[in-house]
């Protein structure tokens, strides 16, 4: 009986795994499927067995994540969009989020653009991006 039960948690932690691939509940599939070896070869009470899935996930998960944090951790690179935050613009359309108008030219491109604090910002005003929304400008004034 105590093996069906770690075979169902065997499958129930990867397709855990599978829906979500955080590379956690792998670990706790390979301890489960431990713990049922150990259940089927042995005669242990289920409190050891419990023990036995403890011990073997936090050796599991203490030996294999930081190999996989180095390898998963690669260093990020930014897009051309956040390469454009706290550059300056030129407001081309009169911003103004009631009407829902606004455009600025930035570096020759012409973006819809919004402001920060929903406010209005008159055309030729010179305004900072502030963030990247899809093809959207988060802008400021610039003081």
């Amino acid at each position: 009986m105590d093996v069906l039960i770690w075979a169902i948690f065997v499958v129930i932690f990867v397709i855990i795994e599978v829906i979500t691939i955080q590379l956690v509940s792998i670990w706790l599939a390979a301890a489960s499927l431990i713990t049922m070896f150990c259940a089927f070869f042995f005669d242990i009470p289920f409190l050891a067995q419990l023990g036995i899935f403890t011990i073997s996930s936090a050796i599991l998960l203490a030996v294999t994540m930081p190999f996989l944090r180095k390898r998963l951790n690669k260093k990020h690179i930014a897009t051309n969009a956040e390469l454009d935050v706290g550059k300056s613009a030129v407001v081309i359309e009169e911003i103004n989020p009631k009407l829902h108008t606004g455009r600025v030219t930035l570096n020759g491109i012409d973006w819809s653009a919004v402001s920060e604090n929903d406010g209005l910002i008159p055309k030729n005003n010179i305004v900072i991006v502030t963030a990247v929304q899809g093809a959207k400008l988060i802008v400021k004034i610039k003081n």
